[in-house]
């Protein structure tokens, strides 16, 4: 049998037993088997996350953090990576914290795949890898980095029926898994200007993602540091199903083949914010990724890049492209900085854009 024929068995069998279960419940299962098998990044993979696009990405996030760094006048600093697929992001970025005379007195992942681990060890060979959150160091600030970590974590989801908000359940049918409503009332889980929406509407929210996030920004609030995290989202969220599945670079069903695709959610980067300051941390942000890497300097890396390397000018400048522009990740992906309330503030916050 294959994993994901295991896994189908294993959520099966527990609706069977339990009845329908939450979308959330069905999307860490279906992800922790996802990632637990496969290496998903790259042409060959279901997606391209920024640092696999250039090693540009990597770039600008090791200036920032040896940047934030040298101004908190801090001695030694850890440097935390959340979910950091093959490694790429880190070794670019430690490279380039290396470029500015600067050394991190400890490197950490936080990541369950062990098909991913062993990737990452290739590039990061002295790294310390965690299971979670718990296990990270106790003292000595710690500058953490999230990309594309939190859209991957559970969503909970809520759908308006005519008889009110339900939780929105997975069961399984003759046509295989499907979402159904719940058959409890939520509306207490649910914003009171939503409870009027019109039948149908979806609300979605991550408590997985906010208890983290608060949690890391009390670690920073009290050891000192940042985190800083980049993904794809929105502020100020409203309503809508943004639950999605990729596989092989297109869209697929997100109840068909559990442990197959890759399913993620937008980031409510306004909840993420209010999580970061419950936890006492200064929120900066959050920005577009255009802006960001902008003021980080990427069209000026690119610039010497393509002059070192002129058989790769138009490839260097698709990267850029790709990863600034308003029709691709320059608005879609957006950063947010929870910072030690004594530190500076970081650099790619100058400025609320307008």
């Amino acid at each position: 049998m294959t994993i994901q024929d295991a896994l189908s068995e294993a959520l099966i069998e527990r609706i069977r037993e339990e009845g329908p279960i939450p979308v959330a419940d069905y999307m860490e299962a279906a992800n922790g088997h996802y990632y637990a098998s496969h290496d998903p990044f790259g042409v060959k993979g279901d997606f391209i996350t920024s640092p696999e696009i250039s090693q540009m990405f990597g770039e600008m996030i090791g200036i920032w953090f040896a940047d934030l760094w040298a101004r908190s006048r801090t001695h030694d600093v850890h440097y935390v990576e959340l979910g950091p697929g093959r490694g790429t992001l880190a070794a670019d970025a430690l490279r380039a914290i290396g470029a500015q005379g600067r050394h991190p007195i400890s490197v950490h992942f936080v990541e369950t795949s062990p098909v991913l681990r062993k990737l990452q060890k290739e590039r990061v060979p002295h790294a310390t890898w965690h299971d979670s959150i718990a296990t990270l160091p106790t003292t000595g600030p710690m500058i953490i980095i999230a990309n594309e970590f939190f859209d991957a974590l559970p969503f909970r989801q809520y759908i308006k029926t005519y008889g009110g908000w339900r939780e929105r359940m997975v069961r399984h049918g003759v046509e295989g898994f499907e979402p159904v409503p719940g058959t409890e009332p939520v509306e207490d889980l649910i914003p009171e200007h939503l409870h009027a929406a019109h039948a149908g509407s979806i609300y979605e929210t991550s408590p997985a993602g906010l208890l983290i996030a608060r949690a890391l920004a009390a670690r920073v609030a009290r050891q000192g540091g940042a985190l800083l995290a980049i993904d794809y989202g929105h502020e100020n969220y409203d309503a809508g199903d943004t639950l999605q599945a990729l596989n092989a670079h297109a869209y697929a069903d997100v109840f068909s083949n559990p442990g197959q695709n890759d399913l993620t959610c937008h980031v409510d980067f306004t909840a993420l914010g209010a999580a970061g300051k419950l936890g006492g941390a200064r929120v900066e942000g959050p920005v577009s990724q255009s802006y960001f890497l902008g003021t980080l300097g990427i069209t000026a890396r690119a610039a010497a890049l393509a002059r070192r390397h002129p058989d790769r000018q138009e490839e260097i400048g698709s990267a850029h492209h790709r990863l600034t522009s308003e029709e691709e990740m320059g608005t879609l992906f957006r950063a947010i900085a929870m910072v030690a309330p004594r530190w500076p503030k970081p650099a790619g916050f100058e400025v609320v854009e307008g």
